[in-house]
Formats: C-alpha cells, sequence, structure tokens
C-alpha cells in the first residue's frame, strides 16, 4: 500500500528581518545569473547563502502509511510548526516535494479557520466545506460533533465569544468528525482539561484503528506520545530523526536534561549534599547502572542547621519527574543522624528493579523528633540504567512494560 503522506527532502527558509519581499537589486542578481547560466548552457549557480537566511527546516524527508499514528517532537524552535504549516498548505517548501493522497484537516492554533463573527454552527459547515463536503455530509455529522466538543448552548453564538477552551473543543471535533484522511493535530490541545484531552487521545485512537486515517500528533508531553505513537519524527535544527517511540524519546529526553557531571551535588546556604560514587556488587565504582544487579550510593552531607536528630530520604525520580520509588534510613533501621556534624551514607540498591531509563535522585532531610522536612532537593544527581544484564529477561520486554519490576513469582496452582 502505498504512503498517504510523503515527504521528500522538503526545506524551508526565511529571510530575517523581512517579511515576504525582495529587494530590486536582488532580483536583477538572480535573473543575472539564470542568464548567464543559460549562455553558458549549464544549470545556475546556487545563490551563496546570505547570513539573514534562516533555514527553519532542511532536506526533511519520511513518510506516513494509512492507519499509522506519527508523534513530532522536539525544541521549541525545532521546525515543528513550520511543516505543519508545509503540510497544511498554509505556506510553500523552498525545496522538496510533498504528495498527500487525500484530504487534510488539522488544528494548529487556537481559532485557525474559524471566522470570528460567524457562529459555531456556521464556522462547522465552512471548515466542512473548505475540507471539499457537501452541504447534506456536513449535516450528517452535525449533531456528532456538537456533542463531542460540549458547546449545544452555545452553538448559536459567535466564536468572538468563546473561551479558548470552547475553541479547541469545537475545533477538535470539527476536524476530527469530517473525516480527512490525514488528521495534523499541534500542541494546542494543552489548552483544554483533563477531560478533553482524554476524550480527544481516545477519539484519534479510534479514527486511526477504525478508519485508518493517518495521523501527525505533535506535543511536548512525552508519555502521550508514548501511549498514542508507533513512531516517532524528531526535528532537530531543521534536520530529522525518525524511529520507534521508546527509544527516541528516551534520546529526546535525555537531551532536554541540565547538561552536568556525572557526581550529583546540590547545596544552598545550609546545606550540601554529594553524591561521591556509585559501587558495583564488586565494591568498584561504576558509571552505569544494570538492571538487576546490586548497587551502592555512596553521599555525603554536611549541613549548617541547628543540632538536631535527622534522616534522611532519598526518592528516585523518572524522567518525567514521577516518584518512582525511595529509600529511607528510618525506614531500613538506620540510627538518626546529627545535623550537626559532617556524615557519609552508604545507601544499598539491590537487586536494582529499574528499567533502562533516565532517572534523577531527590533528596529530603526529616527531623527525627518532630517528622518535620528540613530540607528538600530535587535533581541532586542523575542515575542512568543502561540496560538489562545478559542473565535477565529479555530487555526488548522492559523498553514496553513500565519503569520498574515488581519482585514475584508465578506458580501453577492447577487447573479451573
Amino acid at each position: 500500500m502505498p504512503p498517504i503522506l510523503e515527504i521528500r527532502g522538503v526545506s524551508k527558509k526565511y529571510r530575517l528581518g523581512q517579511i515576504g519581499m525582495t529587494s530590486l537589486r536582488e532580483d536583477v542578481e538572480r535573473l543575472g545569473r539564470w542568464c548567464r547560466a543559460i549562455g553558458r548552457g549549464t544549470a545556475a549557480p546556487a545563490a551563496q547563502e546570505d547570513q539573514r537566511d534562516f533555514w527553519a527546516l532542511r532536506d526533511v524527508s519520511f513518510s506516513v502509511q494509512p492507519g499509522e499514528v506519527v508523534g513530532i517532537i522536539g525544541r521549541n524552535g525545532a521546525g515543528k510548526s513550520t511543516l505543519l504549516k508545509i503540510l497544511s498548505r498554509i505556506t510553500e517548501p523552498t525545496t522538496g516535494e510533498i504528495r498527500l493522497r487525500g484530504r487534510v484537516g488539522s488544528l494548529l492554533e487556537v481559532g485557525t479557520g474559524f471566522h470570528p463573527e460567524l457562529s459555531g454552527r456556521d464556522n462547522v459547515f465552512l471548515n466542512g466545506s473548505i475540507l471539499g463536503m457537501t452541504h447534506a455530509e456536513i449535516a450528517r455529522k452535525f449533531d456528532e460533533i456538537v456533542a463531542f466538543a460540549e458547546v449545544e448552548k452555545f452553538i448559536d453564538t459567535p466564536v468572538k465569544r468563546y473561551s479558548s477552551g470552547m475553541y479547541v473543543r469545537l475545533a477538535f471535533a470539527i476536524a476530527a468528525h469530517l473525516e480527512p484522511e490525514i488528521l495534523i493535530i499541534d500542541e494546542v490541545l494543552a489548552v483544554g482539561d483533563a477531560h478533553f484531552q482524554e476524550k480527544c487521545i481516545g477519539k484519534m485512537q479510534e479514527i486511526s484503528t477504525k478508519s485508518g486515517r493517518a495521523i501527525l500528533f505533535v506535543s511536548h508531553n512525552v508519555p502521550t506520545i508514548r501511549h498514542l505513537c508507533s513512531r516517532v519524527v524528531w526535528l532537530k535544527d531543521g534536520a530529522v530523526f525518525e524511529k520507534e517511540t521508546r527509544p527516541i524519546t528516551e534520546k529526546y529526553l535525555l537531551e532536554m536534561m541540565p547538561k552536568e557531571d556525572n557526581k550529583g551535588r546540590y547545596h544552598n546556604d545550609q546545606f550540601k549534599l554529594t553524591l561521591d560514587f556509585v559501587e558495583g556488587q564488586d565494591g568498584r565504582q561504576v558509571d552505569g547502572l544494570f538492571f538487576g544487579q546490586n548497587y551502592s550510593l555512596v553521599c555525603r552531607l554536611d549541613c549548617r542547621l541547628p543540632s538536631r536528630r535527622a534522616h534522611l530520604l532519598l526518592e528516585v525520580v523518572d524522567i518525567n519527574n514521577e516518584i518512582i520509588s525511595s529509600i529511607c534510613s528510618r525506614e531500613e533501621g538506620t540510627p538518626w543522624f546529627r545535623l550537626d556534624q559532617p556524615n557519609v551514607f552508604r545507601a544499598v540498591l539491590g537487586p536494582l528493579q529499574l528499567f533502562p531509563g533516565n532517572y534523577t535522585l531527590n533528596a529530603l532531610v526529616f527531623d527525627a523528633d518532630t517528622g518535620a522536612c528540613l530540607v528538600d532537593a530535587h535533581a541532586v544527581a542523575p542515575l542512568r540504567v543502561l540496560g538489562a544484564c545478559l542473565a535477565n529477561a529479555d530487555a526488548s520486554y522492559h523498553n514496553k512494560h513500565g519503569v520498574a519490576r515488581l519482585c514475584s513469582k508465578f506458580e501453577s496452582i492447577g487447573t479451573s
């Protein structure tokens, strides 16, 4: 089956400080180069790149199959919105070719494609007409669109009086229900509340699996990308990197992390915590961790707080800032320590049950007598789990089934 969308060598150049025009001198120089090239019987020479030229996209190529949901990620300014505007035919590429086999419905920015003076009802029919649908085809979908958007009471109100959330709900409902073969959704869904975002994700899954329509989904929300998309395109400095969802989002999130050295440090005027090193089960220092192995974290704690008895809590946090697990000196039976003197701790982790990925440590210090939190330090040190050791289960399983493994045992107890 041929791809429903093909992007071949697409580049987009903008001229900084200039709005849609060139000078007469530049036009004459360009014409002169063409004339000289034709006279010599050669191809026209490429113009020298001006320092004012900015390439938002450079030689981007990928394809999308019917029914495929492809995520697009990248830093702000990486070219994501430019690519979507080219696909939506809002702007033209400087070079390259795009082949679309079907209609394109897009949701790029709040209010895009809406006439503010028209009612919600009129805008539904306007957008359907732009997609090439007849009045009767739109009318058959109208009630379903309004119900999904939850704007029944306001459907005859001019959309200029809609809130941003109402705009997005109606715009998504139109784009999803008018059945374009290619649906393009930008980060604009973040405007909606959690309930509506969940409805949108469910609808996108439905139209891709049941209707065989392709979806391009742009988001900075990596958990949603992982949940929804089978493949991810990472735009970086205008270029494209393409791969399966899990490995490429891991690389993307790793690049988003602040660049630090391997030794974790946190300090303020009253508190300093240093992760000196990580020991393997043989007592040697290691840089990376492996699933299923035993490790020890050696930490040094210096405090200038009043003389108190205290306990230390270390939290393991994933790259989405979700707490995965914790280690508390009090729960492990370690005696309290004093805050008016330096302390060195060894926290034993073993066997490590974290699946491959990038994590960080948070450190909290609690008063042993009152339970009050004295210090709450975030991102004290990075932890990187590189993979599974050979004695453990297939590493590909770990990449697809959560972030940690429970200590468990399966046994057969008979037949029903």
